[in-house]
């Protein structure tokens, strides 16, 4: 199987002359980062009490605790996040499907509506990186620096 990613070896002015290949390693750090972080912290809520953000129906619908649901989401999290770091085109599609869930049980919950603007961004970002990963090879027509 071949996978595209931007290239990271290079010299720093390589790096200054593509935008692209910065918003690339950009999108990769926070989408890797971040959901590891906010996984880890479904273990100990010291954010916040996640529970709080999830839909009632979901613990009742698969008959779990809401914190042993939030478990669940953590591990899912810090799945995504590595697979973000080790295959972005994939991770960042797991990514953007998960904050599409998010989103889709903070509308059932009725609240966080700020919240959940908040990850139709992050959802985007996520699809942006995805378009970034799959770049075509700079010798083809419109290409950039990729390795395969």
């Amino acid at each position: 199987m071949k996978t595209t990613a931007l290239k990271e070896t290079g010299s720093p002015h390589t790096l200054a002359a593509d935008p692209a290949r910065q918003a690339f390693l950009v999108l990769r750090t926070v989408f890797t980062v971040a959901p590891i972080l906010f996984g880890l912290d479904k273990f100990t809520n010291l954010l916040t009490d996640w529970t709080g953000y999830l839909a009632p129906m979901v613990p009742a619908t698969v008959h779990l605790p809401a914190q042993t649901v939030m478990y669940a989401v953590g591990v899912v999290e810090i799945i995504a996040g590595i697979l973000v770091a080790v295959r972005p085109r994939i991770g960042s599609l797991v990514v953007a499907a998960w904050l599409l869930g998010i989103i889709v049980n903070l509308v059932i919950l009725g609240a966080y509506y700020d919240v959940a603007l908040r990850d139709f961004g992050l959802f985007v970002g996520a699809l942006a990186l995805n378009r970034l990963a799959t770049a075509p090879a700079p010798h083809q027509p419109g290409g950039t620096t990729v390795s395969h």
